[in-house]
């Protein structure tokens, strides 16, 4: 499970890179090049919403593999010469409504197959997976571009998909299929309905969102930042850096200490996630901003503890509309909170916006912990159904 994901993460953002080198240069626009990215986040939240049942009510090891199978194909279909512009932004459309799925029922499949007590690393090792391969991705995209071009690049990116299918396929145990009340998008819609309606669930789900939400700010004003600072922007990469290699640190080293400990970790850790945001207001050079940012990073691994309190607090039969709605939210939100910070970055000096989000991020994600962790320390945790 964990290789299949390395192996597909470390296509798929070569292959965003790759792609918003092809439409570029088919039509010298920024702005659609820039829409690559914005097609990869955006369909989240409609794969979340719309089919989120679909990895309760199949078999989850088959559900994966269909999942890479039919992204295997999108993305190959893409490297049909002459493809349009509108063609490849659709299919990269598809792909992305494909994702959350995969991701719910991957995080449903883990829950069935490691020990309670383990579930929380098996999700922290993906967390750091993935932030390693967008390093590695990035890094090594533009390189394999020039190599080999940009087609070859997605095709490998197709490979990585079916190898990713191959793996699950033959590398896991079959897990059994929930049951099936309704259609897909009714079951969705009453999985969406059962989630928010408890309020100890929604307050955990909301605080996996809202820290990262108020935490990714920097990444969408690292350019401008880094020419505020006086720097050139080439160098907002170590900005980038910092804060990923930040998340694999703290993913790694909180996920040595026992369960107990990681739940007292929860409040810290929140708070090194918002905190280092708010010294940006004394304008730091970019090393220290990285520094900063990497401490911020390190604070996202509070998910740790959150991750066993919601599993906790939902019956089995929901788990994977849970994890499908928990990621595309996060993936949505992250991708709004960016474009807003852009915006407020319009007017207000970058530094002071940064500044700012960790001073609302903070008060945000307290005021949330303090009603999710009150209500999960009160027994109801013990009540769960099933």
């Amino acid at each position: 499970m964990f290789l299949a994901h390395a192996v597909s993460m470390v296509g798929t953002v070569a292959a965003q890179v790759a792609l918003s080198i092809v439409v570029f240069e088919r039509t010298g626009s920024a702005l659609l090049s820039a829409l690559v990215l914005v097609c990869s986040f955006l369909p989240y939240a409609l794969g979340g919403v719309l089919l989120s049942s679909v990895a309760d009510r199949f078999p989850a090891r088959r559900v994966l593999v269909i999942c890479d199978v039919l992204s295997a194909v999108c993305i190959g279909v893409m490297v049909i010469p002459g493809m349009p512009v509108a063609a490849l932004l659709g299919l990269l459309l598809v792909s992305g409504i494909i994702a959350p799925v995969f991701a719910g029922a991957r995080a449903a499949s883990l829950a069935q197959l490691l020990p309670q007590d383990l579930f929380p690393i098996g999700r922290s090792l993906l967390r750091a997976i993935s932030q390693v391969t967008v390093l590695m991705g990035f890094a090594l995209g533009a390189i394999a571009v020039a190599a080999i071009g940009s087609t070859w690049l997605l095709a490998l990116d197709s490979a990585t998909f079916l190898a990713s299918a191959l793996l699950i396929g033959f590398g896991t145990p079959y897990t059994p299929a929930g049951s099936r009340s309704s259609t897909t998008i009714a079951d969705s819609w009453t999985g969406l309905r059962y989630l928010f309606a408890n309020a100890r669930l929604r307050n955990l789900i909301m605080l996996t969102w809202v820290a990262p939400a108020f935490s990714s700010v920097p990444d969408g004003l690292a350019v401008a930042y880094t020419a505020q600072a006086g720097s050139v922007a080439a160098k907002a990469g170590a900005l980038f850096t910092g804060y990923a290699a930040g998340t694999v640190l703290g993913e790694l080293v909180v996920a040595r200490f026992p369960p107990s400990t990681r739940r007292r970790l929860v409040v810290p850790l929140l708070l090194a996630s918002q905190l280092p945001a708010i010294a940006f207001v004394a304008t730091p050079n970019v090393p220290i901003a990285a520094v900063l940012l990497a401490i911020a990073g390190a604070g996202y691994a509070f998910n740790q503890g959150i991750d066993p309190l919601i599993l906790q607090a939902v019956e089995p039969s929901y788990r994977g509309r849970l994890f499908t709605v928990q990621t595309s939210g996060l993936m949505a939100i992250q991708g709004v909170s960016i474009a807003l910070a852009g915006v407020v970055g319009t007017f207000l000096a970058p530094n002071l916006t940064i500044a700012a989000a960790g001073v609302l991020g903070t008060a945000a994600t307290l005021l949330i912990a303090r009603q999710a962790l009150d209500r999960t320390t009160s027994g109801a945790v013990t009540s769960r159904p099933g």
